[in-house]
């Protein structure tokens, strides 16, 4: 067995059939210095090598797989050119898809569908790295006609206080009130397969900029209850600008939004708000200089821990930054749908 400084961070072990990660602190001698890029490699090479060798992605390790990580996990390896590596897992979400499109929590969970979104995303960035693939292509389309096919209801709710209840967007459950997270997901799979100027994905624009609060961010989706404005959360205001992508700011709602983002992610952020912080700071060209630090020491605690695949995921989503897919939209130039192709 060979070791080999790669950063200051991490110490390497490779062999022929395992890689192992030793923190730094433990082996000798000290690297007192390294370049940034290098670094930013490092420890992304042991996030990506560990979301590669995943045949099972849950929400911790050892746990069943399910919708939302094996999607996310599917999108990290795709957009760091992992191709091979991550066609078992947008195989996988083709396994899981029910036939009115839609996928549930896991195999076992058919309800609720919000997790539809992030294979919608996974299948797009697949079809656009592998070349075009009618599998893929009418997967999304089938995806996206279950998404169109739901909103949020507003029930029997005539006067709200804090925000408009008549603007739809999407549940967690089918059924129920039009909430943040799940209508960002919804929106971004409109947009980036090609539906970004449909009459839904622009009422979920408008929903989306009415439940941002007027000091910025966002929480749930609730503004104002019982006269107390409500304070924002940091996971759901990043979901909800990477959403909006570069939407027009008019009420300043989304301005003061990236800067509540940038005053409060840190280094010790937890892994899903840094992650989703930082993509919705660089979809407003806003990503910071420190978000390679923050996400070293995010990898850091998360590969301590349970290494889950839906946080590595992130993780790899979140150092691209500007470049990151879900940001740049960058396979606008494969086909969005199987008509287009003839198929």
């Amino acid at each position: 067995m060979r070791g080999q400084w790669a950063a200051c961070r991490w110490y390497l072990f490779d062999d022929p059939h395992e890689r192992l990660l030793v923190p730094a602190r433990l082996a000798s001698p000290a690297c007192t210095a390294c370049d940034d890029r290098t670094d930013r490699m490092s420890y992304l090479e042991v996030v990506l090598d560990r979301l590669a060798a995943s045949d099972v992605c849950g929400y911790q390790a050892g746990a069943p797989a399910a919708t939302e990580p094996t999607a996310v996990a599917a999108l990290a390896l795709l957009a760091h050119g992992r191709i091979e590596r991550a066609r078992r897992l947008t195989e996988r979400l083709l396994e899981m898809q029910r036939k009115d499109g839609s996928l549930g929590i896991d195999r076992v969970h058919a309800l609720p569908g919000w997790p539809t979104a992030w294979a919608i995303l996974a299948w797009r960035a697949a079809q656009s790295s592998q070349g075009f693939d009618p599998a893929y292509v009418l997967a999304y389309e089938r995806g996206r006609d279950w998404l169109l096919g739901v909103a949020g209801d507003s029930g029997d709710i005539v006067q709200w206080e804090g925000h408009d209840v008549h603007l739809r967007g999407w549940p967690w459950v089918v059924g129920t009130h039009s909430w943040v997270e799940p209508t960002s997901l919804a929106l971004l799979a409109l947009r980036l397969t090609g539906r970004g100027d449909s009459p839904r994905a622009r009422e979920a624009t408008a929903m989306l900029e009415n439940r941002l609060l007027p000091d910025g961010g966002c929480n749930y989706g609730n503004t104002i209850v019982f006269g107390q404005a409500l304070r924002p959360h940091l996971q759901p205001t990043g979901l909800a600008l990477l959403a909006l992508g570069n939407q027009a700011d008019t009420t300043d709602r989304i301005g003061r939004s990236a800067e509540y983002l940038q005053r409060e992610l840190n280094d010790r952020t937890t892994t899903a708000s840094l992650s989703y912080g930082l993509l919705g700071l660089a979809a407003r060209g806003a990503y910071p200089d420190k978000a390679n630090a923050w996400l070293r020491a995010a990898a850091d605690r998360t590969l301590a821990r349970d290494a889950s695949s839906y946080k590595l995921g992130l993780i790899a989503l979140a150092a691209l930054g500007p470049d990151c897919p879900l940001v740049s939209g960058n396979w606008d130039a494969a086909p969005t749908s199987a008509v287009e192709v003839g198929v």
